[in-house]
């Protein structure tokens, strides 16, 4: 079970290696993901033409994204969905528990939603006497085990089919242990089958808004999704303000962006277009229909243009795929919901500097997730500047990040002051790097975590200046 958090994530990660079982289930999942990937995007030009246009869309939607957000309540409303607004996780929380009060709900389906993920809601739901079941086979899995998901699409990756099996043996009564894939999979679809009759209320994530037409598009596999938004009475969606998108052509490239980069698909299995509630005449689908839009600190974000970057996701997981951190430690080390390199970039602004200053360190800036991104966010430099931000307190006119500061340090303040110093003085700087080599033997082996998985750095016994010299003196 996870129950970490990020202000423990150098603990964590030490934890998340010396499990061999995790690594060698993410070195198997994460080596078929980049596979897929490949496999999807054969042509290096067209990859380019595909990652080219879909930023622009993003960036463009980007640009107006508060006229896109009142247009998008205008239409949603017009087509008869209710649209509420949420400036954080106790606000969006508080509308599912009215909504949950008014229709006298006891169980509540879910699809795959990381939103709801972010803001806690299945716990929140369970003080109010109400049950959110996962229908999204992962999210099934993970919830059985009182986990959490740790990737923002294969939220179970972290589980190989042993653990499925040892998960239902353990929670699903008169289950057969098998490590058969069909056979899980049939039963979690058994389980599940008759909740989407009985639950009052079905949730459901949002892949992209439209603006232009009030439409609500929702990108699955499994099926589940369509099921969760059409058989129970009351249909809620979540979503970051961040993901409207203007027109209804503007869901082509970015649906084909996102697939080919998830999970290697040309397109997914079910692709469903929520355009409002159950009309006179209709056999089916929701009586009502409401979307619930929440900000959580992408306001603070979309307010500065070098961080207004990071809200072009379109959450497909890419660059954790590609992440030689994530790869070998997984999403819950992190403690974060969203893991990997997306998430060191955009936590912070949900959760402040103070409780994730350690996480944006966890990269070797290889820069291997901004080469996959079908949106081209660019997150090494976005984590150079969360860095700063961490360190300095910032006054450029821009809403300062929350923890701004946070990982200041008086000694390291001290200690670069100190060099500053001894480098602007030439004769002070080159003689104590001449003592300093005499005392070689005194640098203690342990040096923080810089020793962790390094040798204690050793001064050459000569400079390259006395060396360039003395060269120079042999040649006369």
């Amino acid at each position: 079970m996870s129950h970490n958090t990020p202000e423990h994530f150098h603990q964590q990660a030490k934890e998340a290696l010396a499990d061999k079982e995790l690594r060698q289930n993410f070195r198997g999942a994460m080596d078929y993901l980049r596979g897929k990937r490949r496999e999807a995007f054969p042509d290096a030009d067209e990859e380019k033409a595909v990652r080219d246009r879909a930023e622009a869309i993003r960036q463009r939607c980007l640009s107006k994204l508060p006229d896109l957000l009142e247009k998008l309540e205008i239409q949603c409303q017009r087509n008869g969905i209710q649209v509420h607004w949420a400036q954080n996780s106790d606000e969006a929380n508080a509308l599912f528990s009215a909504l949950a009060k008014k229709h006298q709900a006891k169980l509540i389906v879910k699809g795959k939603s990381m939103v709801s993920e972010e803001i806690g809601l299945n716990h929140h739901m369970d003080k109010q006497g109400v049950h959110c079941l996962e229908s999204d086979m992962g999210e099934y899995i993970v919830q059985l085990d009182g986990d959490t998901p740790s990737h923002i699409i294969m939220p179970a990756i972290h589980k190989n089919k042993q653990q499925v099996s040892d998960t239902f043996e353990h929670n699903i009564r008169d289950f057969k242990p098998t490590t058969d894939v069909d056979e899980l999979i049939k039963t979690g679809r058994k389980m599940l089958r008759q909740a989407y009759q009985d639950a009052e209320i079905g949730i459901s994530g949002v892949n992209f808004p439209v603006a232009e037409t009030g439409t609500l598009c929702l990108v699955e596999n499994e099926g589940n999704g369509r099921m969760c938004t059409t058989i129970p009475d009351v249909h809620i969606a979540i979503t970051g303000i961040e993901k409207v998108v203007e027109f209804l052509s503007d869901i082509p490239p970015l649906y084909s962006a996102l697939t080919r980069s998830a999970t290697g698909q040309n397109i997914t299995t079910y692709f469903n277009m929520i355009s409002g509630p159950r009309k006179d005449g209709e056999l089916d689908g929701p009586k009502e229909v409401h979307l619930i839009l929440l900000d959580n600190g992408r306001t603070q974000a979309y307010h500065d243009e070098e961080l207004r970057k990071t809200l072009q996701c379109i959450r497909c997981g890419a660059c954790m795929n590609h992440c030689p951190v994530y790869t070998r430690i997984g999403g819950h080390a992190y403690g974060t919901v969203y893991p990997g390199p997306i998430g060191k970039i955009i936590s912070p602004h949900m959760m402040g500097l103070e409780s994730t200053k350690s996480i944006i360190t966890a990269s070797s800036m290889c820069g291997a997730c901004e080469e996959v991104c079908p949106v081209r966010i660019p997150i090494p430099s976005l984590l150079q500047r969360l860095r700063q931000e961490a360190k300095h307190n910032a006054n450029d006119g821009h809403e300062a990040l929350n923890g701004q500061d946070a990982d200041n340090s008086n000694i390291e303040k001290i200690a670069m002051k100190g060099f500053a110093f001894a480098a602007s003085h030439p004769s002070l700087y080159h003689n104590a790097l001449s003592i300093a080599r005499k005392m070689n033997g005194a640098i203690p082996k342990h040096l923080g975590h810089w020793t962790q998985c390094r040798v204690k750095p050793k001064l050459a016994t000569t400079s390259l200046k006395a060396k360039i010299a003395k060269r120079n003196g042999s040649k006369k």
